[in-house]
């Protein structure tokens, strides 16, 4: 049976803004007290895990047991069949220390060639208290990849991948249709049917 989180504070274990704002909107309806690692001062813990599911952990965890309240962590990234899986748990790596995502963009489209272009985005989202207790829930999207990429919306790789069944990029769509259908949306829904109480 899952753990509920019982109310209070929840810590966005987060320093990507971009995630942070994604999280904090998909947690509005809830009524929920955020505050983001960043806003915390806490450090960036090294993702030292071979999967998604292991760097959430990893992150929430380490959120948790320096704030001693429970903690939200995502592990997300562009997962590409034709390139064995890359760029996988490495998507923010790809972008390089200035999180330069036009660079890891076009690393992908030159790796990619004329291979099969289906790709899927996946998250897990890890929600930790501090007694190391852990709930995990992973969502994916499948969709496939364009270039050159379009849309100023979103954040890193969105601009080049559209969902199966759009023709809009994860850059182009509005931000509450990306909120209804992404990755993080589909783990988010997982992780409110389990763990949060009364949910809209």
């Amino acid at each position: 049976m899952p753990r509920r989180f019982a109310g209070g504070r929840l810590v966005i274990a987060t320093h990507n803004p971009g995630k942070v704002e994604e999280i904090a909107a998909l947690l509005a309806p809830f009524g929920m007290e955020t505050v983001s690692a960043g806003a915390l001062g806490l450090p960036e813990p090294e993702e030292t895990g071979d999967s998604f599911e292991a760097n959430a952990a990893l992150k929430a965890h380490a959120a948790a047991a320096a704030s001693g309240l429970p903690a939200l962590a995502d592990d997300s990234g562009l997962v590409v069949p034709a390139l064995s899986g890359a760029p996988g748990i490495y998507s923010a790596r790809w972008a390089g220390p200035a999180k330069d995502f036009a660079t890891a963009m076009a690393r992908v489209e030159r790796e990619l060639g004329d291979k099969d272009r289906g790709a899927c985005f996946v998250a897990v989202l890890a929600l930790a208290w501090p007694d190391r207790h852990t709930e995990l829930f992973r969502g994916e999207v499948p969709g496939r990849l364009v270039w050159p990429p379009r849309g100023d919306r979103g954040f890193g790789y969105d601009p080049m991948f559209v969902a199966d069944g759009g023709t809009l990029t994860f850059g182009e769509i509005d931000p509450a249709e990306k909120h209804r259908i992404s990755h993080r949306a589909r783990a988010f829904a997982k992780l409110v049917e389990a763990c949060f109480h009364g949910g809209t």
